[in-house]
């Protein structure tokens, strides 16, 4: 039987993400001058060192209330990329509400996805989240949690990779056109720490 991702494993994996994306957000930052308008990485630090209290401050005896104090950070962040992550993460609260299992956390990214989708109208190519999202939510069977998150963390990864090529069709990468191409979209590289950062 597949374990289920107890509300400190989440802690902990949301510690390594924050942690990271730190390591990473001057990077991050870069990319996003050079792609659109450069505040990401300050707006996702923010977003982060609210999700951060929330999390030591409420409570988080499971993995939902870890995500759902982890949404809450960042849809208090401004921007376009904070609020739709809130909204992810809010989705994988939901869904592993009375149980997070495979099945739970494979069906609350699938739903995250959709949500972050219907709100942002970007597809697999726009270069934006996304393209890191949607291989994530696919590699995921929902049989195996610890099998899935090493999945999604690999399809997560190349997923990013991809969109340093691509022309932007959403997001402030759109704005600028060609300029954008040969730079990751920094959305979907955050998107594989997280995935990466499951794995301590």
């Amino acid at each position: 039987m597949s374990r289920e991702l107890t509300g400190p494993d989440a802690r902990e994996w949301m510690q390594r993400f924050i942690d990271v994306f730190n390591q990473q957000r001057a990077a991050l930052a870069e990319l996003d001058r050079r792609a659109g308008d450069g505040d990401f990485g300050t707006n996702l630090a923010s977003a982060l060192r609210r999700a951060s209290r929330r999390v030591s401050d409420g409570p988080s005896d499971s993995a939902s209330a870890v995500f759902a104090r982890i949404s809450e950070g960042f849809l208090d962040t401004g921007g376009t990329s904070g609020p739709l992550f809130g909204m992810w993460f809010r989705e994988l609260a939901k869904a592993t509400a009375h149980s997070a299992d495979a099945v739970a956390l494979a069906a609350g990214v699938a739903a995250g996805v959709a949500t972050v989708q219907r709100l942002g109208h970007a597809r697999v190519g726009d270069k934006t989240m996304v393209d890191a999202m949607v291989p994530a939510a696919e590699a995921m069977t929902g049989q195996d949690l610890d099998a899935d998150l090493a999945a999604a963390a690999r399809a997560a990864r190349a997923g990013a990779a991809s969109t340093e090529e691509l022309r932007a069709r959403r997001g402030r990468s759109s704005y600028v056109g060609d300029v954008a191409v040969g730079v990751l979209d920094p959305g979907a590289v955050t998107v594989a720490l997280f995935f990466e950062s499951a794995r301590g």
